[in-house]
C-alpha cells in the first residue's frame, strides 16, 4: 500500500508525459545571501562589542544597550550571565565597578561570505580576557549571532 509517508523526497518528480523535471533548491529565507563587500567594516564593532559585554557583565552597563547588535539567543544568554553576576555581587555584598579595559585588535576570519569569525583580547589589570564574537550579515548590517567570553 502506498500512502504518503511511503514517498521518497530524493528522487525526482516525473511529468504526466514522464519527463524528469528539475528540482530548485529551497531557498533558506531565515538568512539571506549576504555578501560580505557590501557590509561595513565589522572591526569597531567587533571592539565595541567587547567593551560593551565586558561592562554588562561588570554590572554597570545595561543589557538592553546591545540588543540591537545580537540574536536572541545571544541576548538570552547575556542575561542569564548578567543574572548571575548580579547574585553573586548581591551575596558578597560588592558594588558593581567600571572595569579598567584594554580592547586589542580583533582576529579575523571569515568561513564563508557574509559572516566574520573574531577573537578579541580584553585586557585588564589583574586578568585577560578573550571574547569570541560571530557576526553574520543581516538586512545591510552586521548583527551577532554567538558571544562568547573566556
Amino acid at each position: 500500500m502506498n500512502t504518503a509517508f511511503d514517498y521518497d523526497f530524493r528522487t525526482t518528480p516525473e511529468t504526466p508525459s514522464g519527463a524528469k523535471t528539475k528540482t530548485r533548491p529551497v531557498a533558506d529565507f531565515a538568512r539571506p545571501a549576504i555578501d560580505t563587500a557590501s557590509l561595513p567594516d565589522p572591526a569597531p564593532l567587533l571592539v565595541n562589542l567587547t567593551r560593551c559585554v565586558i561592562e554588562i557583565l561588570a554590572g554597570v552597563r545595561e543589557l538592553d544597550q546591545v540588543a540591537r547588535w545580537v540574536d536572541d539567543g545571544v541576548f538570552l544568554n547575556l542575561l542569564r550571565r548578567v543574572t548571575i553576576a548580579a547574585r553573586s555581587r548581591a551575596v558578597t555584598g560588592e558594588q558593581a565597578r567600571r572595569p579598567r579595559l584594554t580592547v586589542g585588535e580583533p582576529r579575523v576570519t571569515e568561513p564563508c561570505s557574509g559572516v566574520v569569525e573574531a577573537v578579541v583580547m580584553a585586557h585588564q589589570p589583574m586578568r585577560s580576557r578573550a571574547v569570541a564574537i560571530r557576526l553574520e550579515g543581516m538586512h545591510g548590517r552586521w548583527r551577532a549571532s554567538a558571544i562568547t567570553v573566556l
